[in-house]
This record gives C-alpha cells, structure tokens and sequence, in this order.
C-alpha cells in the first residue's frame, strides 16, 4: 500500500512539473520602423494563476497582449499559448483564449441573449449546448432576469459583466481582461473580482492588465511590471513589497526639504520620495527596516524645521510602481 502511493505521489509530481505553461515568451521583440515596443522579453505565465501584467503608459503592455492573441507578429523572439506557437497555431489559441477588452464591444441594440447568441455562433458551439451555456453564463454574471434587455440600457458594470460572460462562452482555458473594473461602481468592482477568483477556483488562468494597483495586490498570484519594452520585476505581491522596501516612514516637514539626499544616502534606505504640501513637504522614505534607522530619519528631518507628522507603515504597490518606473508621464 505504501509502495502504491509512492508511485501515486511521483507521478503526480512528474505530472505537474511536465504542465505545459499558459503562456511562454522567450526573448521576445517587436519593433515599429526603429522603434522597439517590446525589448527581448521572457516571462512564463502558468496555468490556473491569475497574473497581472503591470506598466506605465507606452511601457509595451498591448503590444505584448496583441502578440499573445495574434493581432500582431512578433519581428523576433517566441511565443507560446497552451503549447501552440502564435506564429503557426493562431486558430486554435483564439479558441482557447477569452477576452475582455477595455472597450466591451458588445452589440447595444440587441439583447443580452442575442449578443450571446451571436457569439456562440461564431465560436461554433453546437446549437444543443447553445441554450444550456447561454443560460449558464448569464446566471454567473447575474444578468439572466436581464436577459431581454437591450444592452444599450445597461448600466457600465452590466456591460462589464455581459462582457466577461461573452468571453466564457466558448469554455476558454485562458481568459484575458483589460483593465477589467475601468468606469464601474463599487459594487460591480467587487462582482468582477469574486469572477475572477472564480475562474481561478475553476482552474482557469486569467491575464490581468490593470492601472488599480489594489486591484493587482487583491486578485493577482504573481505580477510582471514591464517598461519601456523590458521586464522590471516579476513576484508575488507580497515579496515585490519585501523585496523593494520593508518599510515606510512617512514624515511631514515645515518649510523647505534640504536634506532628502543625505536620508537618502543612509544605509538601509532604499528611497526617499518627496512631495510639497502646503507649508511645507512630506517625505516617504522607504527603507529595508532595519533597525534604529527610524531615530536617525527622523533627526535629519527635524534639521529642516518642524515635524507635523510621523507615522511608520508597510510599503504598497504604488510606491514600488514608481520607484521601479519613475514618476514622470508618459504618452
């Protein structure tokens, strides 16, 4: 019996380590005339996690997206989807693949039903299963009762959510979703997360591109933030914020900010962002909290002038964001 389940557990590792990734890059690039959108970039993305792919704008993030999905060629480099290669396999990773785009482009003048309708047709779907999956995702998106609806009528979360249920129709292994809660309410944000979890649950992998970094933080598994074309960091939420500042202390000085550079020069400091505010600036300084280093900010600080506020906290993904991509806008 024990030899039995020896056996069990090593095929079952031998299992999971042969799982063919959802999607692979390797030592990808696209160019536009002498412009490089994307530079040399490899990232794997495995399948049943949900992934967030993270950049500024111009960072190469459609760019990526369009390859993954065939809109676009790659000009060097390879890319896999479930296997198949974008260059060769284009008609089935389009039917392994769902997305949501930005712009829902659902069809306002028709109803709910019909939109699905229309899809299932394009996506093959035997007219036996047609109804069943059509019923199905209308009760996962909560949109049955809305079923007669005209979409124009719908609110922006509605449409996000009939969106999300177009795109499962055809049972997809992967599910893309940009920027997936853009324009919703609060509520609707949260409806569309508990899917996206759900999905996960279903093993189902989802790519993620999203501007909302709590977002990022609450529903992603891992995280790539690329910009300018190239990867910048690729982890867990949890150990991008451990690994890019275990600390934060944040103070608020009267008057003007003189001695940024020598708190930046501190050892244990990572980094020493500064805004003004009325009166004065608040500084965030991110460290690797190492110890006794509070007492050393916070007397180069007061060299400034007058402490109106000090507090100490965990970093959060918008900090390490910028610190990772700078500041400054981009086109």
């Amino acid at each position: 019996m024990i030899k039995e389940r020896v056996e069990v557990v090593a095929i079952s590792q031998q299992a999971t380590q042969t799982t063919i990734p959802a999607i692979e890059m390797k030592d990808l690039c696209k160019n536009f005339g002498k412009f490089r959108a994307v530079d040399h970039l490899t990232l794997t993305v495995q399948q049943g996690e949900v992934f967030g792919l993270l950049g500024p704008n111009g960072s190469g993030k459609t760019t990526t997206i369009n390859m993954i999905s065939g809109l676009s060629i790659p000009t060097s480099g390879e890319i896999r989807v479930m296997g198949y290669d974008v260059r060769r396999d284009i008609r089935q990773i389009r039917r392994l693949l769902g997305a949501v785009p930005q712009e829902t482009a659902l069809y306002e003048e028709l109803s709910a039903w019909t939109n699905l309708n229309f899809h299932a047709d394009l996506f093959g779907i035997p007219r036996k299963e047609k109804k069943e999956r059509i019923i199905r995702v209308l009760k996962l998106v909560q949109l049955l009762d809305r079923k007669d609806s005209r979409v124009g009528t719908f609110s922006g979360g509605m449409k996000r959510r009939l969106a999300l249920g177009r795109a499962l129709l055809h049972e997809p292994q992967l599910v893309y979703l940009d920027e997936p809660t853009l324009g919703v309410d609060v509520q609707a944000r949260r409806a569309i997360w508990d899917y996206i979890l759900y999905l996960r649950e279903q093993g189902k992998t989802v790519l993620i591109t999203t501007n909302y970094l709590e977002e990022a933080q609450a529903l992603c598994d891992r995280l790539a933030i690329i910009d300018r074309g190239k990867l910048v960091a690729l982890d867990t939420p949890q150990q991008l914020k451990q690994l890019h500042g275990a600390q934060v202390v944040d103070l608020e000085v009267v008057g003007p900010c003189q001695h940024a550079e020598h708190i930046r020069a501190l050892p244990g400091v990572k980094d020493v962002i500064v805004t003004q505010v009325p009166e004065g600036h608040r500084l965030n300084v991110i460290t690797e909290g190492v110890n006794n280093l509070v007492p050393q900010i916070i007397n180069l600080a007061s060299q400034e002038g007058a402490l109106r506020d000090i507090s100490v906290r965990d970093p959060n993904l918008d900090e390490i964001f910028l610190r990772l991509t700078g500041a400054s806008l981009r086109d």
